[in-house]
């Protein structure tokens, strides 16, 4: 007889959280669902999941309390603060986080969890954006006990394609460094490029589809080089403040680790520059507007 589905809590209804959780309800598990914003919580509320009022009680409906969050700050408030998710947690409970951290920090997290609640940790950051959550076809870089990992694999394969075990606590975090920093630095150079077609007289609707199976062929520039070619920037997919705090982390994590990272730390301060421009809510496709005149980036 097959076991019955573990249930599970979700803290973060945004851009990527929400189509997670839709996918979760379909695949029949248990729901229960806290945001910071609570109106978000609305659409899930109408298709079945239960909601609660603070992170803490997430615990006591959910064998597994999954985390989708901003950043680092926002993972330890929801976590620790009055009411997060540490007051409610006990021993035997597991959270399963989808955020992209910092590494360091979560190891940190992870072995305060355990010591004070007996809750363990196990990080599952994600790559795929947006319309690799609504599919379910994200890659998912996991860090934590074997035991542990195994546990969750079924929630996270209702998510995604490849579900890869990196190694112990923290392990996912830096292998979604690794992907962040040549997601980044490719969105600034696919940039480069179309804003160099446009000035040779070159049509850059079509770069994409000249490079495509080569060498130079890549997810981001069939996603980006197209957007950014006719300047189609809504609806906003993801936003370059994501990537600015991912490189911020990834030069950050590689100056703790004594490893240099140059190409990394440039692509930080071009997106800091974007960003300082009016762009750290919007799409990554703003990018060409770094390298087109002012008058053709509108």
């Amino acid at each position: 007889m097959m076991s019955a589905l573990p249930s599970l809590g979700f803290a973060g209804i945004g851009l990527m959280g929400l189509p997670m959780c839709q996918r979760l309800l379909a695949a029949g598990y248990s729901l229960t669902v806290w945001n910071r914003n609570p109106q978000k919580c609305a659409p899930l509320v109408a298709a079945g999941a239960r909601q609660v009022a603070t992170a803490a009680q997430l615990c006591e409906h959910a064998d597994l309390v999954l985390l989708c969050l901003a950043n680092t700050e926002v993972v330890r408030e929801v976590v620790f603060a009055q009411e997060g998710i540490a007051q409610g947690a006990r021993a035997g409970q597991l959270l399963l986080d989808l955020s992209s951290l910092e590494p360091t920090a979560t190891r940190e997290m992870a072995a305060a969890l355990a010591r004070d609640t007996g809750m363990t940790w196990v990080d599952a950051p994600v790559s795929g954006g947006t319309s690799g959550a609504e599919s379910g076809s994200l890659a998912i870089m996991v860090g934590g006990e074997a035991a542990d990992v195994e546990r969750v694999r079924p929630v996270l394969l209702a998510l995604g394609q490849r579900v890869t075990h990196m190694g112990a606590v923290g392990a996912g975090q830096v292998s979604k460094v690794c992907n962040q920093m040549i997601v980044a630095c490719n969105a600034l150079v696919i940039a480069e490029v179309v804003a160099l077609a446009e000035r040779s007289g070159v049509d850059a609707s079509l770069i994409a589809e000249a490079l495509a199976g080569g060498f130079a062929d890549s997810k981001p520039l069939q996603i980006l080089a197209p957007q950014m070619a006719e300047s189609r920037f809504e609806p906003v997919k993801w936003h370059v403040r994501t990537l600015l705090k991912d490189l911020d982390g990834a030069v950050k994590f590689a100056r703790e680790q004594g490893s240099a990272t140059p190409i990394s730390g440039l692509a930080a301060q071009l997106m800091r520059l974007h960003g300082g421009q009016g762009f750290l809510e919007k799409d990554p496709a703003t990018l060409v507007a770094l390298y087109r005149d002012p008058v053709s980036a509108n």
